[in-house]
């Protein structure tokens, strides 16, 4: 189910809220279709906005709110907010209503998968190595504060000529956790060998369900406002009992980094080669062969 389901369709009304606020029973379709004509508008007119997401709230019948989430909002504003109206222009030609244009700043950018899904692909188009740019949006996020990253590339990764898919996991992603707040973003790197899709998946902690006070109703819409979620998170059990573990030992403990997808060792035995004390030809066992092999990559 987990890997069948989109992650944010998934906790709808749970943790996370629609992109689209508005109702209509006559021209539910027209709308839809509208929503996602404005969606391409932007992305294609704000390549290079950094857009993190697109907000669609349709008040009346004569008026859409439009709220563009951005990490570069100096991009998308222009000078003296030059481009703002020229997005203003085009989104009211396209929709035939009147049009407010709110320009929301992304707060912590190195959490949003969205964001990380392009850099990635980025990377890959400036003729970066892959596994490279993979594990350093994997550093990036975990460095800033994520309890867990999934990266994975599909396509013809480093040139081959068969496709294929390798992926980079650091700590924990429940898909199937309805509590945890589970970021999800794609993007598409065009390089000279085809098109490689890149999938990221952020872990941020499970949410809290919010107060009923009024000063926790307040604090969930201004985080909503802010693009993050309306409920409040905490780190999962498992993570704080790892870190309890690690401040009461030595604190050595390393990284681990799951992989996935690359070439895997295959076990293999049965030929002959000369020993390098008494000279003799010994029989290679799997056994040998393969602690041979841990101790060379350790090295």
């Amino acid at each position: 189910m987990g890997q069948k389901i989109h992650p944010y369709g998934l906790r709808l009304g749970i943790v996370t809220d629609w992109k689209s606020r508005w109702y209509s029973e006559k021209d539910y379709a027209y709308q839809v279709n509208q929503d996602a004509d404005i969606r391409k508008y932007l992305m294609s007119e704000l390549s290079r906005g950094a857009i993190s997401r697109i907000d669609i709230e349709r008040i009346g019948d004569k008026k859409v709110q439009i709220d563009v989430h951005t990490a570069r909002p100096g991009v998308v504003i222009g000078r003296a907010g030059s481009e703002a109206d020229r997005m203003r222009r085009g989104l009211e030609k396209l929709t035939d209503r009147m049009v407010k244009f709110n320009v929301i700043e992304v707060q912590n950018a190195e959490l949003d998968a969205t964001l990380l899904a392009r850099s990635v692909a980025d990377q890959l188009e400036g003729r970066v190595s892959f596994r490279r740019a993979m594990k350093r949006a994997v550093a990036t996020a975990l460095k800033a504060g994520a309890e867990g990253v999934r990266v994975q590339a599909s396509g013809r990764l480093g040139g081959a000529d068969m496709g294929r898919r390798e992926w980079y996991l650091e700590g924990r992603v429940p898909l199937h956790t309805l509590r945890a707040d589970i970021d999800y973003g794609v993007a598409t790197a065009h390089t000279t060998v085809g098109t490689i899709g890149i999938k990221v998946w952020v872990y941020k902690g499970d949410v809290l369900p919010s107060l009923v006070g009024r000063a926790d109703k307040i604090a969930a819409e201004a985080r909503l406002a802010a693009g993050g979620p309306s409920k409040r998170r905490r780190r999962p059990a498992k993570s704080r009992a790892e870190d309890a573990a690690k401040a009461g030992g030595d604190g050595s403990g390393k990284r681990i980094i799951e992989a996935g997808g690359g070439k895997r060792l295959v076990e293999a035995g049965g030929g002959k080669r000369r020993s390098k004390r008494d000279g003799e030809e010994t029989k290679v066992t799997t056994a040998v062969a393969k602690d041979e092999f841990d101790q060379a990559r350790d090295v």
